[in-house]
């Protein structure tokens, strides 16, 4: 089957939540939109951006333990948590694997679960025509859930649901219209998402150091013309002090002569310029004037490519 693009939610506004019994919600995992794609014995894996993963999650290849279809298309997300809770950092030691050799060693250390809630594709025929409530009962029948493949739990009080999201620090909530059908390559408001935190994914342009040990990124994003903005400096969040290290240790290989940033952001005699290969998911406060992140903090590493951090995609 040729890998399709996602439906995709929208936006919603702070606080504002859908009224009327046709709406439900669910909570919104911090991990990897995963498409399941199963057909003449064959599973394969494929994430938002078409890229295969399939040889990345084998333990989610074992489709006999919880499918009961001959055909399908599953809709998802892979997570893997971090100190009880689902952490993109995390799931990303998995999803940016390199080298298939790497893969075993990281099945016991860094386990994942499969959150599935949408069905695309059944025994031959689309369903995305169909509305909602119907791809979910049929999800009932098809998916057996166990310890790693699980179904994303609905929910009609979205106001209790916040409250657990935000009490237990999760990363938000996703709206969705019951009688909504399933655009491939769709984006539009009969799903919202509505997230506790503000977050991106940045290109490393530049570091600084505290001593001999780099302690800061410089952070950008681009614009349509393909131009690098500074957007702000991080230092805090959830880079290990190995992590400094090794970033430290890569610097002769990754840094340049030449500001790789628009402008020369200020302050810069402690600064080092990297060639803009590096990215990092980013939580921020707001955005302040200038196209400046206030008070970003580093969520972890991710395997992103560069190109895809623009301003259009936040």
């Amino acid at each position: 089957m040729k890998p399709l693009v996602p439906f995709e939610p929208v936006k919603a506004r702070a606080k504002e939540m859908p009224t009327g019994a046709n709406w439900i919600s669910q909570l919104k995992w911090d991990g990897v939109r995963m498409l399941t794609y199963f057909q003449d014995g064959q599973i394969e894996l494929y994430n938002r951006r078409r890229n295969e993963r399939t040889r990345h999650y084998p333990e989610l290849g074992e489709v006999s333990r919880y499918r009961s279809a001959n055909s399908l298309i599953l809709d998802g997300e892979v997570i893997a948590m971090r100190e009880g809770k689902p952490s993109f950092y995390e799931v990303m030691k998995r999803d940016g694997i390199r080298h298939t050799h790497q893969i075993q060693g990281r099945i016991q250390r860094v386990p994942v679960h499969y959150m599935v809630f949408d069905l695309l594709y059944l025994n031959g025929e689309w369903v995305t025509s169909r509305p909602l409530r119907e791809r979910q009962a049929l999800l009932q029948e098809v998916v057996r859930p166990d310890e790693t493949v699980q179904l994303v739990e609905s929910f009609t009080d979205h106001h209790a649901l916040s409250r657990f999201a935000k009490d237990h620090d999760l990363e938000g909530i996703v709206f969705k219209d019951m009688s909504s059908t399933y655009v491939i390559n769709g984006k539009d408001d009969r799903w919202r998402k509505q997230k506790n935190h503000q977050e991106l994914i940045a290109v490393v342009g530049g570091v600084t150091f505290r001593g001999a040990v780099v302690n800061a990124l410089l952070l950008g994003l681009y614009d349509e013309e393909g131009r690098l903005w500074h957007i702000g400096n991080a230092g805090g969040g959830k880079v290990s002090q190995r992590e400094w290290q090794e970033l430290t240790e890569a610097m002769p290989s990754l840094a340049q002569e030449a500001c790789p940033f628009v402008h020369v952001p200020a302050g810069t005699k402690q600064m080092r310029w990297t060639r803009p290969l590096l990215t990092v998911k980013v939580q921020y406060l707001e955005w302040a004037e200038g196209h400046m992140l206030r008070q970003p903090t580093i969520l972890g590493f991710v395997a992103i490519p560069p190109q895809e951090c623009r301003f259009s995609s936040i």
